[in-house]
C-alpha cells in the first residue's frame, strides 16, 4: 500500500464513522481482514508509536506513517522467509538488523522466545510485526529518556514505572 490515493480509500473504509481517525478497534478489525491477528494490545501499541496529536486514535496522516514502517517490517520478512511464511531464529536476527535493531544475544532471545506465540521457535508475519511494535516503542521509549544520545539511561523508580505501564504489549 505505498499509493496514497490507495492508503487513502483504505482508511476512508475502516473509517466506518466517518470522524477523520481510527481506533484500535477498527484498525485491528481491519488487519483481520488481511489475515494478521494482532492482539488489541498490539494495536493499541502501533498507534501509540504514531500517535503525534496523542488524542488516542489514528488520523490519516499517522496512519500513513505507521504504514512506512509496516512496509519496512514486511519487506525484511518477506526477503528471508523463503516460502516457508515464517522465520527461524536466525532470520529473525538478520531481518531486525535490516530494520535497524541491533540487539545483544540475551536481549535478542528474550524477545524471540516472548514473541512465538506457538513456542515453535518460528515467527510468522504476525508475530514478526508484533515484535518490532514492541522494539521501535521500547526504542522511542528510550530515546525520550536518553537526552545525551549515549545509548545508556538512569531511571528513577517513577521513571521506571512510567517505562514499564508504556512499554506494555
Amino acid at each position: 500500500m505505498e499509493n496514497t490515493a490507495v492508503l487513502r480509500e483504505w482508511f476512508d473504509r475502516v473509517d466506518s464513522e466517518k470522524t477523520g481517525s481510527i481506533a484500535a478497534a477498527q484498525l485491528k478489525h481491519a488487519f483481520a481482514v488481511g489475515n494478521l491477528d494482532f492482539s488489541l494490545s498490539v494495536v493499541q501499541q502501533m498507534i501509540r508509536m504514531y500517535d503525534f496529536d496523542r488524542n488516542g486514535t489514528m488520523s490519516f496522516e499517522e496512519f500513513v506513517e505507521l504504514n512506512k514502517f509496516l512496509l519496512k517490517v514486511q519487506h525484511a520478512f518477506s526477503d528471508l522467509e523463503r516460502g516457508r511464511g515464517y522465520l527461524v531464529p536466525d532470520n529473525v536476527y538478520e531481518a531486525l538488523v535490516k530494520i535497524g535493531f541491533s540487539l545483544d544475544s540475551p536481549a535478542f532471545y528474550t524477545v524471540c522466545e516472548s514473541f512465538d506465540q506457538n513456542k515453535n521457535g518460528r515467527l510468522r508475519l504476525d508475530d514478526f510485526i508484533s515484535l518490532c511494535i514492541f522494539l521501535q516503542s521500547a526504542r522511542n521509549l528510550f530515546n525520550s529518556f536518553d537526552t545525551a544520545k549515549q545509548g545508556r539511561i538512569t531511571l528513577d523508580l517513577n521513571q521506571f514505572i512510567f517505562c514499564t505501564a508504556n512499554c506494555r504489549i
